[in-house]
């Protein structure tokens, strides 16, 4: 128990061994507590038949973003149409379009008394949008329901549709999200149905509608990529006008999963963060045992658009 009688125990982030007899290294730990925050907003989820990212991509940083009152929830089903090789998310053919998912969303924010809320959802490359208007939805009815919260969206590629992605950004979130994963020789073995290419460009155009609009992107590292190839990544990035970078180890789902090449440690993790920061980025978040939403609220713009300090 902690100070608050918040149950808390420490515990090395669960992974299928590299190879055998091998441990994670002791740097990758989770501080589980299930505090009365986290308990609230599990138990509203599961009231609302929502889905978040953080529980179907087994994401480790839960406990942390729940207890601080940020959650990202993931619309459009739980089945994703893909199958990238490092995540989790079941894949297969959906069998959902619920229309009612983004009052339900926006509801459960309101209840809660989120301060920031991300969304997120599977491939939908079922749907001619791949999703677009269920996303402008939600967070037109987010900031119907509770104008006092910022909205980030970590959207899908849209197999390149970039009406879709127009459809988004003129439904005004306030940070818009798009992974580019890994470096662009990794696409083929570990995110197959994904173009490089278009990841980046996806971005570029957001900020061609609305230039003034927060982009982010975020990448894994321990897949077999090197150095060069990823300060490459970075450097293409700022050239498409990107403003936020997450970087994060890369930790395998299950044995069917994509295996890890290596563990970065703390101090390269850093050296990363530096790196980025030269290159012009204006918030960068780099560490093991970051994800796309880690600290999400700490890079809100403020008024005059400007990141708030980290």
């Amino acid at each position: 128990m902690d100070a608050r009688g918040d149950q808390v125990v420490t515990e090395q982030v669960p992974q299928a061994p590299i190879r055998p007899g091998r441990r994670l290294p002791e740097w990758i730990k989770v501080r589980v507590t299930e505090g009365e925050n986290y308990q609230e907003l599990k138990e509203l989820v599961r009231s609302q038949r929502l889905h978040t990212v953080c529980e179907e991509a087994q994401c480790p940083n839960i406990y942390d973003c729940w207890n601080r009152r940020t959650a990202t929830f993931m619309i459009l089903g739980a089945i994703c149409t893909r199958a990238c090789r490092f995540c989790a998310v079941t894949s297969g053919r959906p069998t959902e379009l619920d229309l009612t998912e983004p009052l339900r969303v926006a509801e459960s924010v309101a209840q809660l008394g989120l301060r920031h809320a991300v969304i997120t959802s599977v491939d939908r490359d079922d749907l001619r949008d791949g999703g677009a208007e269920i996303f402008a939805r939600t967070i037109r009815a987010i900031k119907r329901r509770s104008p006092g919260t910022t909205v980030e969206v970590l959207t899908p590629d849209f197999a390149g549709n970039l009406e879709a992605v127009t459809t988004v950004v003129e439904a005004e979130p306030d940070i818009y999200n798009h992974n580019t994963e890994t470096v662009p020789r990794l696409y083929p073995s570990v995110r197959p149905k994904a173009v490089y290419a278009n990841s980046l460009g996806l971005l570029r155009h957001v900020k061609a509608v609305r230039p003034d609009m927060v982009t982010k992107s975020g990448v894994m590292v321990g897949l077999g990529e090197s150095i060069e190839e990823l300060q490459d990544v970075f450097r293409n990035m700022r050239a498409h006008d990107i403003d936020v970078l997450t970087v994060g180890q890369y930790l395998r789902p299950s044995p069917k999963h994509a295996e890890v090449q290596r563990f970065y440690s703390p101090s390269e993790f850093v050296q990363l963060r530096d790196q980025a920061l030269a290159l012009g980025f204006r918030h960068v978040e780099s560490g093991a045992l970051v994800r796309s939403s880690y600290h999400a609220d700490e890079q809100v713009p403020s008024q005059g658009h400007k990141l708030l300090a980290g």
